[in-house]
């Protein structure tokens, strides 16, 4: 295997860095984990709810990524293609869990909730009242989410969280644009009803 070169990610474009993983560069490799782990964590931990299971696929989404990278042509964005990779396998995982319940999508979550957006470290301390209200409302919004379907909750991360476009969406998950739409109307809906007390007080 090629020696690796440093890089930094600060400085080299995606790009850049595919093309010297493809070329066996597996710190280049390492940087592209590094840079997106965390969303590509988040997105297998919303649809699924279990925050052990969640790093297991994400981590081995990036194991079938470095394994397809040769193959990878570039007519999309890494991330894209990453995010592609990841949907898969987390489907994978649920039909899976889904034949194992009969039919049913394993919703159970786990005790420790993660936020998509979440910080590494905190920057400032909030009043101890206020800081209960929002830890409250963060648990109940993640609540709410955890009981969409995996296809809701999916297009409501993307959209609310991580702030893409409709188009976007659509090319990650890929689907119809107007698909895209239907189910966020839905998720926007079911989480109106779920949280029609939290939209009053806030009125």
């Amino acid at each position: 295997m090629p020696s690796s070169a440093a890089t930094d990610p600060g400085e080299v474009s995606d790009i850049d860095l595919v093309k010297r993983s493809q070329a066996g560069d597996t710190r280049a490799f390492d940087t592209l984990v590094t840079k997106y782990r965390g969303r590509i964590y988040a997105m297998t931990y919303h649809l699924i709810q279990n925050e052990t299971e969640a790093w297991d696929l994400a981590q081995e989404a990036f194991i079938k990524a470095w394994r397809a990278l040769p193959n990878f042509k570039q007519d999309a964005a890494f991330y894209t293609w990453l995010y592609r990779i990841a949907h898969n396998v987390t489907y994978d995982w649920l039909r899976k869990k889904k034949i194992q319940a009969d039919g049913e999508f394993d919703d159970e979550r786990t005790e420790h909730r993660v936020a998509a957006g979440a910080e590494a470290t905190p920057k400032g301390d909030a009043a101890p009242d206020t800081a209960m209200r929002n830890a409250e409302l963060g648990q109940r919004i993640q609540e709410a989410i955890a009981k969409l379907s995996p296809e809701h909750r999916q297009v409501i991360v993307l959209r609310e969280v991580e702030g893409l476009a409709y188009e976007e969406i659509s090319a990650l998950i890929p689907c119809s644009l107007g698909t895209v739409m239907s189910r966020l109307f839905y998720a926007r809906k079911k989480l109106q009803e779920q949280l029609k007390d939290v939209y009053e007080t806030t009125l």
